[in-house]
């Protein structure tokens, strides 16, 4: 069963506004559609981009660059197509949750999809099985959401091949944020970078501050970084900038990786209190983090020592924390010349 789009005819040029259509029937939806909001900015041949954002509602840097870009860039400005989808999970992002307020769905975690099941796996399917195969690149735009704010992360896979990985190393470079993370290959099963690993696209994902609001400067560094990105992948024809002037040369950025030992993880149920800032570097057996006993008030807090050397790459927002709440992840650097 193929997706079906109002609005949209993907072989034609122009700025088109349309729509996804995901079924559903239920008390609410029963004989309606759920619409997913989708933008195609075609000048005609050339290479495809596919910028996705909103795949959890409460991530918010991500799908306002992307309606930024839906009002600035025209046809003209382009040499290939964007397609644009700045509110992937539509039904979280209405509500503001980081999963589907109708099935309890996180898209993160649901692809390739199924056309026949839930709205959640349907908007998998449309993406994976209809817009996917249409795109020559990927940007996956993540945030924190309510519960983190992490480090300006560009986050990829290692692989699936070298040409891949080279098209990869090149576009985290031309982004610019401070930081690019390296995850093992396949990692998040479910995942629009596993989907696209899967088809052989290439794909780079954001981490893009968080704690369900909107971070000012990583904005700013975004509407450079991704008019440079896309002039790089040959998408965005060279001349004025859509977004602020570009950086004339690339960032290095601070290579750093997720490990086992990254978490550092509650045991107590009690209020957080970090000892350490977001971008601290920090070393094994340093305290970085205390919970205070609510209802003990003779007892004395229980402290958290970092188990790895690294960066204080995410925090914990809530400070209220249970038993198994990750209270911060320690990054250790990378080489990357050594993969």
């Amino acid at each position: 069963m193929s997706a079906v789009f109002s609005g949209i005819d993907f072989e034609s040029t122009g700025k088109q506004i349309g729509y996804g259509h995901v079924v559903h029937s239920d008390q609410v939806h029963d004989g309606s559609v759920i619409p997913v909001p989708i933008a195609v900015i075609s000048s005609g041949p050339g290479p495809t981009t596919l910028l996705v954002a909103g795949t959890h509602g409460d991530e918010y840097e991500g799908q306002v660059l992307l309606h930024e870009l839906i009002r600035i860039i025209e046809p003209e400005d382009l040499a290939g197509t964007l397609i644009i989808v700045p509110a992937a999970n539509s039904a979280a992002v209405r509500a503001g949750m980081r999963v589907s307020p109708i099935d309890g769905g996180n898209l993160n975690r649901s692809y390739p999809g199924d056309a026949r099941g839930g709205p959640t796996e349907q908007v998998a399917d449309m993406i994976a099985g209809s817009l996917l195969p249409r795109a020559d690149f990927v940007i996956d735009m993540h945030s924190g959401g309510v519960n983190s704010t992490y480090l300006p992360i560009t986050s990829i896979s290692r692989g699936p091949d070298a040409e891949r990985w080279k098209a990869k190393l090149a576009a985290v470079r031309a982004l610019g944020l401070p930081y690019a993370m390296v995850a093992a290959p396949l990692l998040e099963i479910g995942s629009i970078s596993n989907a696209a690993d899967r088809a052989g696209i290439p794909t780079i994902s954001t981490e893009l501050a968080g704690s369900g609001t909107m971070d000012r400067r990583t904005l700013k560094n975004m509407r450079r970084g991704v008019d440079e990105l896309l002039r790089s992948l040959g998408v965005l024809r060279s001349g004025p900038e859509a977004g602020g002037p570009a950086d004339p040369e690339p960032v290095e950025p601070v290579w750093i990786e997720l490990t086992g030992e990254s978490p550092v993880t509650s045991t107590a149920v009690g209020l957080f209190e970090p000892l350490v800032d977001l971008g601290d570097w920090v070393t094994a057996g340093d305290p970085v983090a205390q919970v205070h006993f609510i209802d003990e008030l003779d007892r004395e807090p229980r402290t958290y020592a970092a188990r790895v050397d690294g960066v204080v790459a995410i925090m914990r927002r809530p400070t209220l924390v249970d038993v198994g709440a990750h209270l911060m992840h320690i990054a250790p650097m990378l080489d990357i010349s050594a993969i």
